[in-house]
């Protein structure tokens, strides 16, 4: 039975999906002395309680949530590992990155090898919210136990017993939403630069409406996640590149929200509630930035 759940690391989704679990009455728990001030404020936000080391984390969770940027999973796992073999404890490591299958599965070699258990997981939407909770997809011999979850405010659903199957479903989901988006930057960039967006934007409202209506919704506000979509698009690469599928989509993505992210555009925080910029001075700062 799981009661007390750890998370790595409390920040907008992990922090959210923490004060779910708390107010569902579990305890929920969280090392942060590797953490930012903000991931911390967050903790507080969500009433996550601090344990003061690695160690203390997997004695006292029965599970742990990875939720991080996907370059940091691998290196999350090590540290977890490493305490598994200092204390010998047996908690269950739930992965809910956005990694590739492979990377999926290299996370639970470190941690099976260490003597805990670990579930594949992925997350399909954004952080929980009041009337709202994203899908979370589950593969693994012991997803059914992490399946508990949904008795405490999840929504989660098992896939099977393969490590892999959980990463690669939201891999090829993300390939529309965010690899789409993705796109549609590069084109409108390329249409600011050359000075045909007055145009190419009349054209889009008179023959993609509903489209262009998203595109202009969505694109001034990427800059928020660009940095952390990076390194999913490069996940979602490696995945394609493994089937001996192109990888050049996705990794021409992560270029175009490398640019993005290195906008003063993203540096902004989700606490920040002034007006969003408008389309067009989102463009005009990131055909700035272009090499």
């Amino acid at each position: 039975m799981l009661s007390t759940i750890g998370i790595l690391s409390p920040g907008d989704m992990g922090h959210s999906v923490g004060n779910v679990l708390r107010e569902h009455g579990l305890r929920v728990i969280a090392y942060l002395g590797d953490r930012s001030a903000r991931t911390r404020a967050l903790a507080r936000e969500a009433q996550i309680e601090e344990v003061p080391s690695y160690r203390a984390l997997v004695q006292e969770a029965d599970a742990i949530l990875s939720i991080l940027v996907p370059a940091q999973a691998i290196a999350a796992a090590e540290l977890v590992s490493q305490a598994l073999r200092e204390t010998g404890a047996r908690v269950l490591y739930v992965d809910c990155n956005a990694i590739a299958p492979q990377t999926a599965q290299a996370v639970g070699e470190i941690v099976t090898r260490s003597g805990g258990r670990f579930v594949d997981a992925s997350i399909i939407g954004g952080p929980p919210r009041d009337g709202y909770t994203p899908r979370i997809y589950a593969s693994g011999s012991d997803a059914a136990d992490f399946a508990e979850l949904t008795n405490y405010g999840l929504d989660i659903i098992v896939m099977d017993d393969v490590i892999g199957h959980a990463s690669a479903l939201k891999m090829c989901y993300a390939s529309l939403t965010k690899g789409s988006t993705a796109l549609y930057a590069e084109l409108m960039i390329a249409a600011k630069a050359l000075g045909v967006e007055e145009t190419l934007i009349a054209e889009f409202k008179q023959s993609q409406a509903d489209r262009f209506a998203g595109i202009e919704r969505s694109l001034p506000r990427v800059p928020v996640k660009a940095r952390r979509f990076v390194g999913e698009m490069e996940e979602m690469a490696k995945m394609y590149d493994s089937l001996g599928l192109t990888p050049n989509m996705l990794a021409g993505a992560a270029k175009v929200y490398d640019l993005i992210g290195s906008t003063p555009l993203a540096d902004r925080t989700p606490e920040d509630t002034s007006p969003f910029p408008t389309l067009d001075e989102a463009l005009a700062i990131f055909v700035e930035h272009l090499l």
